[in-house]
């Protein structure tokens, strides 16, 4: 198939990808679009492993609060100042900052969750499984697959993207390390709300902030 310019400026501005590599990627899916995207978005995450172990050590620390009630602090790093100054690289942090805001993670990876703490809610799930009647030799996969969804709700890089729930916030970080060309890393964060701890009306502040982020 003939891939024509069209297509090409096409697959670029949807994706942001350099010309050669949209050609590439509609050369290599027959000019199926879809698919091209899809190849560039798994060349883009292989690249993002190979930069996963040089330092990051700029960066910036945002803050973020919302309607006086909810507020974040956020660092994330980049390899250099310079890219720390990019707006691109600016609006993600803004982002990181309001998703933490609007989903509450504990952790930022699943590597930063204790031990013990998964243990314990291991043993909860499995007296959880058993007494729901499912037999012990399927438990432990039960118990594993809700484990790893135990992960998608605690820890920040496993939780689907506030503003893309297709994707990510794990996602959306290789996709800015693909497209900055430099390793990026969400280091730490804290998240505080209004009457947190203590015996109140509840009020759904992290729902309201999610809500005005998906309009």
């Amino acid at each position: 198939m003939t891939i024509s310019a069209k297509m090409v400026k096409e697959l670029r501005e949807k994706t942001a990808a350099g010309m050669m590599d949209c050609k590439k990627a509609l050369t290599e899916t027959d000019g199926d679009m879809d698919k091209a995207i899809e190849y560039l978005r798994e060349k883009g995450l292989s690249k993002a492993a190979k930069k996963s172990g040089r330092l990051a050590s700029e960066g910036l620390v945002e803050a973020y609060i919302h309607g006086g009630r909810i507020g974040v602090l956020v660092e994330v790093n980049s390899e250099t100042d310079f890219v720390a100054k990019n707006e691109e690289f600016k609006t993600f942090v803004k982002d990181v900052a309001m998703h933490i805001a609007a989903e509450n993670p504990s952790y930022v990876k699943k590597e930063e969750v204790p031990a013990e703490e998964i243990q314990k809610e291991k043993d909860f799930l499995t007296k959880q499984a058993l007494a729901e009647g499912k037999p012990a030799n399927i438990v432990e996969k039960m118990v594993e697959g809700r484990i790893s969804k135990y992960y998608n709700e605690v820890c920040l890089l496993e939780q689907p993207f506030v503003k893309d729930p297709d994707k990510t916030v794990g996602d959306l970080l290789n996709e800015k390390i693909a497209r900055i060309g430099e390793n990026l890393s969400i280091r730490r964060f804290s998240r505080f709300e209004v009457g947190e701890g203590l015996e109140k009306k509840q009020e759904n502040f992290a729902e309201e902030v999610a809500n005005q982020l998906k309009k």
